[in-house]
């Protein structure tokens, strides 16, 4: 059976930058631009606003490109939102924003070297900005320095001990390393800080990993309530209950994670061994085969169905 979320997936959807507001006095457009409750549209829409009156200079009218180009890269408009932190970087050399930003750009490109260089002089301009030493942690960790990463990490929780982000950055790369107590705890840490979906199941899959499965089935359930509707969970537990031989809970949970989430070629791949165990002949062909559709010579799929005489 598969692991539903991959380390490398996970560690890019925790990595999420806010803006840097630049001041907090002006008008409603303002207030949206660089408002950190401001939706990706709303803020593109208000920082342009803003821009095009021309009534703005210096750091104010940077802080408007700032986050326009923030605004931008959350809709994954890398290249508008690299001109526009460009931009911002031209106006003011000296704003720690438009380097932090940029360097986020650069990192989604996958061109890590300048990501880091614009995150080290982010740092430079602003020691004290534990959001650029966990980006630059996250590219490091892409790079492959590992260590170099939890040094970034580290300095951003040092700076900021309530970063639940750099708390989740940290435990991937302790899971990685293999380090399971230091996983764990920064997964823990990360859980009363910001106890979401993903806060359980990244602390589950550390369980799992470890053979603790109790204890990943009961992350998992957590992350069933606080999401019900999200078939991660579901999928993830319901992994867990076939280890356990628990075949009729691992139905009924992918049950649900196809429910919410019937593209998961994984899900009727497991669901389909939950019936085969169960002995339902044709669910289990049906399963298999719909597997198959979705992820043609699946090898599990394919080595069930020879088993069960239907390939």
């Amino acid at each position: 059976m598969r692991v539903p979320l991959s380390l490398m997936a996970l560690l890019a959807m925790v990595v999420s930058t806010a803006p840097v507001p630049a001041a907090a006095e002006g008008g409603p457009a303002w207030e949206a631009c660089v408002g950190l409750t401001s939706t990706p549209d709303e803020r593109v829409k208000a920082c342009s606003t803003v821009i095009d009156a021309r009534s703005e200079t210096g750091r104010r009218l940077a802080g408007a490109y700032c986050n326009r180009g923030h605004g931008l890269t959350e809709k994954r408009e890398l290249d508008a939102a690299l001109s526009d932190l460009d931009e911002a970087v031209k106006l003011d050399p000296a704003y720690a924003c438009a380097f932090n930003n940029r360097g986020r750009v650069y990192g989604f490109k996958r061109d890590y070297d300048r990501a880091i260089a614009d995150y080290d002089e982010a740092i430079k301009l602003d020691p004290s900005l534990a959001m650029a030493y966990s980006n630059r942690g996250e590219s490091r960790y892409n790079k492959g320095d590992l260590d170099g990463a939890i040094a970034d990490f580290d300095a951003a929780i040092k700076r900021n001990p309530s970063y639940a982000t750099a708390y989740a950055n940290r435990g991937y790369v302790h899971a990685r390393k293999h380090d399971t107590a230091h996983a764990l705890a920064d997964f823990s840490m990360r859980i009363k800080l910001a106890p979401d979906l993903l806060a359980y199941i990244d602390r589950g899959n550390v369980y799992r990993d470890s053979e603790q499965l109790d204890r990943a089935a009961a992350d998992y359930g957590e992350a069933i309530r606080v999401a019900p509707t999200d078939a991660r969970g579901w999928r993830n537990r319901g992994m867990i209950r076939l280890y356990q031989g628990d075949n009729k809970g691992g139905l009924a949970d992918y049950d649900k994670a196809l429910e919410y989430d019937p593209s998961d070629v994984f899900s009727w791949n497991n669901r389909g061994q939950a019936k085969m165990r169960l002995g339902n002949k044709q669910g289990a062909i049906a399963d298999f085969r719909r597997a198959l559709e979705l992820r043609p010579g699946l090898p599990t799929a394919r080595e069930a169905l020879q088993k069960l005489g239907a390939l």
